[in-house]
């Protein structure tokens, strides 16, 4: 979801960089090799080669191949737009359907987020703050607590791999290609929740107001996976909208009261 400061530790040498972890709550030293080598197999090229483990070292040890690239940022259209929008769709659907279904699912399940974020909201809401703030939570906040939303986010959805962090800098742009680093909450996941975060991602919103509407264009969508998808957008920017603090929760705020 994002917030890896202090979790890990990085290391950038000039041909492998090396990635210690100082947080195994979910597993991420797995996930993280997991992934690596299953996307080096069946997409080679879009993710970093792995090189070699030591999860059982103290603290556990992954090495990988450094890309070139820097990450994305500044408006996201054109030859970027179409570039992400690929590497987006090229991630969730490398690994074969019977590989998959042997993959752990993803950190961070949609039924665990909409858990989390209906625990955060009654005390989220301020007694004397901004009104359109309290307003965007009182409102997001009755949305949540809709008995259907537990339903709707229990279902598989259509089967992709999900990177489990939709945060704009997992992104690296060359000006010609998108390659995708960072897999610590990746696993088994659906296409609607995937696309929902890395569109919410607050480092979207951060980046470029318009959001990567021109990606999103691009990704079509069954109807099922579009119902589903709005519901997931909402959750996500519910959980950024209690997450968030001075300017960034007052932007955050018109989006919830936008997807509301």
């Amino acid at each position: 979801m994002g917030g890896q400061e202090g979790k890990h530790t990085i290391e950038v040498r000039s041909d492998v960089v090396i990635k210690r972890y100082r947080s195994l709550t979910h597993g991420q030293p797995e996930r993280e090799w997991r992934a690596l080598e299953l996307l080096h197999e069946h997409t080679p090229g879009l993710a970093p080669a792995p090189v070699t483990a030591d999860l059982d070292a103290d603290p556990p040890t992954v090495v990988m191949s450094r890309l070139g690239g820097g990450a994305v940022h500044g408006p996201i259209k054109g030859q970027l737009a179409d570039a992400l929008a690929e590497a987006v769709d090229r991630v969730q659907q490398a690994i074969p359907r019977h590989v998959l279904e042997r993959v752990p699912a993803r950190a961070g399940h949609p039924v665990e987020l909409l858990e989390q974020v209906r625990s955060w909201c009654a005390p989220a809401l301020p007694s004397d703050g901004d009104p359109e703030v309290t307003d965007a939570l009182r409102e997001a906040g009755s949305w949540a607590e809709q008995p259907w939303l537990d339903e709707l986010m229990a279902q598989p959805g259509t089967p992709v791999f999900g990177t489990g962090d939709g945060n704009l800098a997992n992104y690296l742009w060359d000006g010609t290609n998108i390659r995708v680093i960072d897999f610590e909450y990746s696993g088994r996941s659906d296409r609607a929740f995937e696309l929902a975060e890395v569109i919410e991602h607050i480092s979207v919103w951060r980046n470029d107001t318009s959001g990567m509407t021109a990606v999103l264009e691009k990704l079509e969508l069954t109807a099922d996976e579009a119902a589903r998808f709005t519901e997931c957008r909402r959750l996500l920017a519910l959980y950024w909208l209690l997450r968030s603090s001075g300017e960034t929760k007052a932007a955050q705020t018109r989006r919830m009261l936008t997807l509301l």
